[in-house]
């Protein structure tokens, strides 16, 4: 169970880092969050990569 935690926890910091890299960079914010929550860790990356999105 302890470890299903930490995960989870991993898994929700990812998210938070990549909505908020994303907001920096000028992306897309809810679509790096969707991908952190996906990809976990694997996205961070690809969110500090991001282009600035075409509003």
């Amino acid at each position: 169970m302890g470890f299903m935690l930490i995960l989870l926890a991993l898994n929700i910091v990812c998210v938070v880092v990549c909505h908020n890299m994303a907001k920096a960079r000028g992306a897309k914010p809810v679509f790096w969050g969707v991908m952190g929550a996906l990809f976990g860790p694997f996205a961070i990356p690809f969110a500090y990569k991001a282009k600035p999105a075409d509003y």
